[in-house]
């Protein structure tokens, strides 16, 4: 089964690179620095590099008005201008880790979940959209419950 994995748009996130770091503290967001690895930003959807600015902000990424409304903390890069956007490819930010994958249907109830390891997340994928009833699916880093992706049929 062929599927996209997309990143964030950079959009909303852009004019708070600009905010000082006490602006950034009113809206609950902080300005961070990536000192090794443990940064997976969310536009690229790559690990950030050593050195590079960040910020880490609450995101709601099931903006559903139903139980599984969530959001999260997330890291944002200022070096991404461009969402990803691959078809039946998965990030080495995905495949390195541990991934929580979230079922949902068009009502964006969640209608299945598993937990399993980044190299096995096509088998996982396509085992999830086999179901008819799956609209989409999320990905998220499973250690720290965080939204990674989205994940569409493509």
């Amino acid at each position: 089964m062929a599927f996209r994995i997309t990143g964030l748009s950079p959009e909303p996130f852009r004019a708070l690179f600009a905010l000082s770091d006490e602006e950034l503290a009113a809206r609950g967001a902080r300005r961070v620095v990536a000192d090794g690895p443990g940064f997976p930003e969310r536009i690229g959807l790559r690990e950030a590099a050593v050195g590079e600015t960040l910020l880490l902000v609450n995101f709601t990424h099931q903006p559903a008005d139903n139980p599984f409304r969530a959001a999260h903390a997330i890291f944002v890069g200022e070096r991404s201008h461009e969402a990803y956007d691959g078809t039946n490819v998965v990030p080495e930010v995905l495949r390195s880790r541990l991934i929580s994958l979230r079922a949902f249907d068009g009502d964006d109830m969640m209608v299945d979940a598993d937990v399993v390891d980044g190299k096995q997340l096509e088998s996982a994928i396509g085992r999830m959209f086999a179901s008819p009833g799956v609209a989409y699916l999320q990905a998220h880093f499973a250690k720290r419950g965080c939204y990674a992706a989205r994940v569409e049929r493509a």
